[in-house]
């Protein structure tokens, strides 16, 4: 954690040339890519790891929900034993048996909701009793496979720059992102707690969001409904702003929507624009970015900003803040959009 803040709060993006495999033939050559990045399934351990030990859990009495990106090859790495991982199923399975976590996992593919969807069904087990714990991971490696998709649909950036809600913003870029976070229902001195959560769908269009945000819109409500919040009282949103022309333009309609008049003094910025797109782990890696910049005080920019185009308050420039709650947001392919609620 402390070095993706420390990293988010400097500003700079890190998005350099692909070194995992060739880009020749591809629009653009950049990502940002974990150095010395192993098989997903071992990053996933380490992390997992240090979340349990940091949280001091017993790891025979806790479910795992994981958010995965399938690597190709991977069910064929000798280290995961019997396990036939043939399936999302099968290498949560693996993965849970290997760090020690009990029963039976669940996996979850759905693109960029995967990781936050993962975390609203942890904490409404543990809302509802189900679970006293429940450790949530995710994560996400840039593969040519995922790099070749997105250059054909020519959603990656062609100037090599993240622009989210920028006049000038011409796409997304990849990143790699891995994380890990155990929720619990009691805990004396948790580092957060998620008071809110919302998912809708909106059914407009395979890959387009509602132009008029309606979808998210509806997330952002009912999760400020469950936390008991009025739009006035959030203090920063983390949005999902993955610099696409029709994602900005429909989540600043959400936001305007959900947050009504309020939405004029919110502060908003997506963090994309420094660590990439990291589709499967989206929302569990910027929550741990939202909840860093919390603890921390201090706002991550909204960096490639050109000149406006959604009207919000954008984070332009390094800003103190004394917010207790913040939103995070994340939205899929197909209509699906979640909204997490954070208090520190």
């Amino acid at each position: 954690m402390t070095a993706l803040a420390d990293g988010v709060f400097a500003g700079v993006p890190a998005f350099a040339p692909v070194t995992r495999f060739g880009v020749d033939k591809y629009r653009i050559g950049v990502a940002a890519q974990l150095p010395g990045a192993g098989p997903l399934l071992d990053e996933l351990v380490a992390v997992i790891d240090d979340a349990c030990a940091e949280a001091g859990v017993d790891r025979a009495g806790t479910p795992l929900l994981v958010g995965l990106h399938r690597e190709p090859g991977l069910a064929r790495l000798p280290r995961w034993g019997r396990q036939p991982a043939d399936s999302s199923a099968g290498l949560a399975a693996a993965l849970a048996e290997t760090c020690g976590l009990a029963g039976a996992p669940r996996a979850y593919t759905t693109a960029c909701v995967s990781a936050s969807t993962a975390l609203i069904d942890a904490a409404a087990m543990l809302r509802t009793g189900r679970a006293d714990r429940v450790v949530v991971a995710a994560g996400s490696l840039v593969t040519e496979d995922d790099f070749a998709m997105f250059d054909a649909g020519r959603a990656l950036a062609a100037d090599g720059v993240v622009r989210p809600f920028s006049a000038g913003r011409k796409g997304l870029l990849l990143g790699d992102g891995v994380a890990a976070v155990v929720l619990e229902a009691d805990h004396e001195s948790p580092l957060a707690t998620l008071v809110g959560w919302g998912r809708a769908g909106d059914g407009y269009h395979v890959c387009q969001p509602h132009p008029d945000g309606t979808g998210m819109a509806r997330a952002i409500t009912t999760a400020l409904h469950r936390a008991g919040l009025a739009p006035a009282e959030v203090g920063y949103v983390n949005a999902h702003g993955t610099g696409t022309p029709h994602n900005d333009a429909a989540e600043a309609a959400a936001l305007h929507r959900a947050l009504g008049p309020d939405v004029a003094r919110i502060p908003v910025s997506s963090t994309k624009a420094l660590h990439g797109h990291v589709l499967e782990a989206s929302g569990l890696l910027e929550l741990a970015v939202t909840v860093a910049a919390l603890r921390a005080g201090r706002l991550p920019v909204n960096t490639g900003h050109l000149g406006p185009d959604c009207d919000l308050d954008l984070v332009l420039t390094p800003r103190a803040t004394d917010a207790r709650y913040a939103l995070s947001l994340n939205a899929a392919f197909g209509g699906a959009n979640t909204a997490l609620v954070v208090r520190v």
